[in-house]
């Protein structure tokens, strides 16, 4: 399920909740410079008070009652960094990894309204923004981990030689068995070729190099 759900499952019904997120690296928020946030709760008084505490003259908060757009948009952007990461590290350029983060935020819309998600957040900040930040930012966890595997690091190297977390290996699998189990369709791996893609590179059942060489040889559809 998703946070939301763990949140009002043991703390209760009684109390509202609230997510931020949104490009937001630690080290630059630290520093002063300039980042835009949302913060998502079903009440939106709650969200509107949070953004004001927060904000100030670099660090600006806008607010949403989407929190399943948040949430969904907060955990596949690290999946597709992996996936970026992996692009990168085996020296496909620009275009391969324009293409690919493209056609992952495109995944990342399709799940997302299936659980209801509003569109524009998903086009927003929490969305789209922060997969950009996280794909192509060079303080990005999961973009460096993906990396590591596309040069031919081992999992087991790379979580031994760090003590950076990345989220999205987690991620990964627990967002293809989200899928499998509330997601109706036909062959979901052609649905989310790349969420599926990641998780089998991560499990070990597919090198970098097989799953993105796979993503090319997809059935063609329209865009």
């Amino acid at each position: 399920g998703f946070m939301n759900d763990i949140f009002r499952e043991t703390l209760g019904e009684d109390r509202p909740y609230a997510f931020l997120s949104g490009p937001s690296f630690a080290r630059e928020i630290c520093e002063g410079v300039a980042t835009a946030v949302v913060i998502a709760s079903e009440d939106l008084m709650l969200a509107s008070d949070l953004a004001i505490l927060l904000s100030d003259d670099s660090f600006r908060v806008f607010t949403t009652k989407d929190v399943v757009g948040v949430e969904v948009g907060g955990a596949v952007k690290n999946v597709i960094a992996l996936a970026a990461g992996m692009c990168e590290g085996l020296g496909l350029g620009t275009n391969a990894m324009s293409g690919l983060v493209t056609r992952g935020c495109g995944e990342m819309r399709r799940l997302g309204l299936t659980f209801g998600a509003m569109p524009s957040t998903l086009a927003g900040l929490s969305g789209v923004g922060d997969t950009f930040g996280t794909c192509f930012g060079p303080l990005s966890r999961n973009r460096k981990f993906g990396y590591r595997l596309g040069k031919g690091e081992t999992m087991e190297e790379i979580l031994g030689s760090t003590r950076e977390v990345a989220e999205g290996v987690d991620t990964s699998i627990a967002l293809v068995n989200l899928i499998k189990t509330k997601c109706r369709g036909y062959r979901l791996d052609l649905k989310y070729p790349i969420l599926f893609g990641v998780a089998e590179i991560l499990q070990g059942t597919q090198t970098p190099k097989q799953g993105l060489e796979g993503l090319m040889r997809m059935p063609f559809i329209m865009e």
